[in-house]
């Protein structure tokens, strides 16, 4: 696939098949995150790959109650790689952001439908989500980004919307 091609192809999914997604391609999937730019090359995002039912679970419950609601806001997807950046870093937040883009880009590449999911700064403030990174053995101060849920769609993707007038203006 074309790099062109997949930008204008990738769709957001809100609706997966419970079937889980291969360990190795979460493996290619998280290793595009990686190649993410970031400023001055620091690197400052992790990226965590859940996997395990009971944490996504204890995840999207967390998640769910930051939205005020009590529906399942992974929208079924088994796979969450919730993304994290190092606060100490002045461009965490852009660094985090792009380690996103690309996560989305590999998934569709590979024949995985994803979905960006907010609400991980709020969750990974909290004394769950700290207590969570703690069990995982990750230390620092770490703002969550946001969570890159993964699997396959249960329905074909959209068309995308037309793109809108004066999206980019030239100036020469």
């Amino acid at each position: 696939m074309e790099a062109l091609d997949a930008i204008k192809t990738r769709r957001s999914c809100r609706s997966f098949k419970s079937d889980m997604v291969p360990k190795d391609i979460i493996e290619k999937i998280a290793e595009a995150g990686t190649y993410a730019a970031t400023g001055m090359g620091k690197q400052s995002p992790i990226i965590v790959a859940v996997t395990n039912k009971e944490l996504r679970d204890r995840l999207s419950k967390m998640n769910a109650a930051v939205m005020g609601s009590d529906r399942d806001p992974f929208y079924g997807a088994p796979v969450v790689l919730v993304v994290l950046a190092d606060r100490s870093m002045p461009t965490h937040v852009y660094d985090g952001s792009l380690v996103m883009g690309n996560l989305m880009l590999a998934a569709h590449e590979l024949g995985v439908s994803s979905c960006w999911i907010h609400r991980a700064k709020e969750e990974f403030e909290s004394d769950e989500g700290k207590e969570i990174l703690r069990s995982l053995g990750i230390e620092g101060d770490y703002e969550g980004i946001g969570h890159c849920v993964l699997g396959y769609a249960t329905d074909e993707p959209k068309e995308a919307a037309p793109r809108k007038e004066g999206y980019v203006i030239f100036a020469e």
